[in-house]
């Protein structure tokens, strides 16, 4: 099966123990490591059943092809372009942090 990268966000110490178990034998990079525990998980039967998007959607039973999504996504796109948007920009904090210079002479 091939690989995929994908991003994740971990816990400082969730991170070290896995750097720390990566280094264990039989295992290249944390990468590994996580595609071992996730595979591990699933093929164990342990993680609970699987959950499925079916029927969370509801289709309007006059349009069961969604012939009429692209008018209607539009329309929705077009109303929310008429809303008020409140933009608020912080000022910086006063002075700056730089070094300052040193007048000589």
């Amino acid at each position: 099966m091939a690989k995929q990268a994908i991003s994740i966000t971990l816990e400082a110490d969730n991170l070290t123990w896995l750097k720390g178990r990566a280094g264990a034998p039989g295992v290249r990079s944390v990468s590994e490591l996580l595609d071992q525990l996730v595979t591990a998980a699933r093929t164990s039967g342990d993680a609970g059943p699987s959950r499925s998007v079916v029927g969370t959607i509801d289709v309007d039973a006059s349009d069961p092809w969604l012939e009429g999504a692209d008018a209607a996504m539009g329309a929705i796109f077009q109303a929310s372009l008429g809303r008020p948007l409140m933009v608020k920009e912080t000022s910086p904090a006063c002075g700056t942090t730089g070094k300052k210079r040193v007048r000589r002479g």
